[in-house]
């Protein structure tokens, strides 16, 4: 089922604490990295702290640029993401800032919480999940009922380590700060237990002030596999929006996302999209990009079929306007078929103009569903 893309943040001191055992917050991060929180918050359409963050800390979990909500608000967005926590026992303040600051908030919880959270008023649309928390429902009613579609992770720890260990994590957005804790009573960002994937793969790392930034992703256990959960994410998206294409006896039912490095959706499309009969999906969501967008050169498109190396609808088939749009990574579930172009290469065309090409065949079948008709 699908899910929300799922980006954990966290600071932590040197020898791996999230805050220490004072009375008040421990400060991590720097000034400059807590702009860059608030970026990364107003890219994103839910927020999801645990309820131990928010006796803890009583954050507010706001995006505090007016530019960046105005922003949102033009981009068709709430002003502020959705606020989301998870408590089992429901045993949260009502009058904790949480609950009183930004737009919509959204408790998960068991029926005994949901009753508990009730009676004492919480202003939030409270959720059971039954007898017990379950984090894959729980991701499934954000995306199919609360449209989350990015989710930000802000903590504590044991909700980053569940949600790791069951992996359900695509992204890890580290900083480290130039301190130390060293009291053992002190939180730290992991727990004990099974992780099951293998190494992360290390895909960005820059200072920011006195602190570094490090950005990670997870990989398939044991490997350093070139696709990555975020790449399974993105073109399972990619499928899904292939379904929404208008049906067509002469052309494929294509879906495809272009992705940033950072994991931000630049734009998505879809084949015969805005009632044009010719336009394919990498096309229609290219042209929704500033080609001046200095994030393209490090950017992916997504793609449920192969980019067309040759058609007769356009001056230019979708690999060249991809290459041309100076995107340097593609990822695809399906090669395309002779159906209506013989020996068609694509990925030929994309890696001989130095693009990486990778193909992620467990998503054939699914990128396959909608052109049935056209398979025979």
């Amino acid at each position: 089922m699908p899910r929300p893309y799922v980006l954990l943040s966290a600071a932590v001191s040197l020898d791996g604490y999230l805050d220490d055992t004072g009375p008040e917050r421990l400060l991590l991060s720097s000034p400059a990295d807590f702009d860059r929180v608030d970026e990364v918050r107003a890219s994103v359409d839910g927020i999801l702290v645990g309820a131990g963050t928010i006796r803890a800390d009583n954050p507010r979990l706001l995006v505090n640029s007016p530019e960046r909500r105005a922003a949102r608000v033009a981009a068709g967005k709430p002003e502020y993401p959705l606020k989301v926590t998870v408590s089992g026992s429901g045993d949260l303040d009502p009058g904790a800032q949480f609950w009183h600051t930004g737009g919509e908030k959204v408790v998960y919880t068991t029926d005994k919480g949901a009753e508990r959270l009730r009676r004492a008023g919480v202003a939030a649309d409270v959720v059971s999940l039954g007898a017990a928390l379950d984090w894959r429902p729980l991701l499934e009613h954000l995306h199919d009922v609360r449209g989350v579609r990015r989710l930000m992770v802000e903590g504590g720890g044991a909700v980053h380590t569940q949600l790791l260990q069951q992996e359900l994590a695509d992204e890890l957005q580290l900083v480290l700060a130039p301190l130390f804790v060293g009291d053992p009573e002190a939180p730290r960002l992991f727990g004990a237990g099974a992780y099951q994937g293998g190494r992360l793969r290390l895909v960005e790392t820059r200072a920011i002030g006195d602190v570094v930034f490090m950005r990670y992703e997870p990989t398939a256990p044991g490997t350093g596999s070139l696709a990555s959960p975020a790449d399974r994410h993105w073109l399972r998206l990619a499928c899904e929006l292939a379904a929404h294409c208008p049906p067509s006896r002469t052309a494929f039912s294509v879906g495809a996302v272009v992705v940033a490095a950072d994991g931000t959706e630049l734009a998505r499309g879809y084949s015969r999209e805005g009632g044009d009969p010719v336009v394919h999906a990498e096309e229609a969501a290219l042209a929704k990009v500033d080609p001046a967008d200095p994030r393209l050169a490090g950017a992916t498109v997504y793609s449920s079929l192969e980019p067309c190396a040759r058609r007769s609808s356009r001056p230019r088939p979708c690999a060249r306007l991809i290459l041309d749009a100076g995107v340097g990574r593609v990822v695809t579930a399906w090669q395309e078929p002779d159906t209506f172009v013989e020996g068609a290469d694509g990925a030929g065309v994309l890696a001989a103009g130095g693009a990486e090409v990778v193909v992620l065949p467990e998503f054939e079948e699914r990128a396959k569903e909608p052109n049935r008709h056209l398979l025979g």
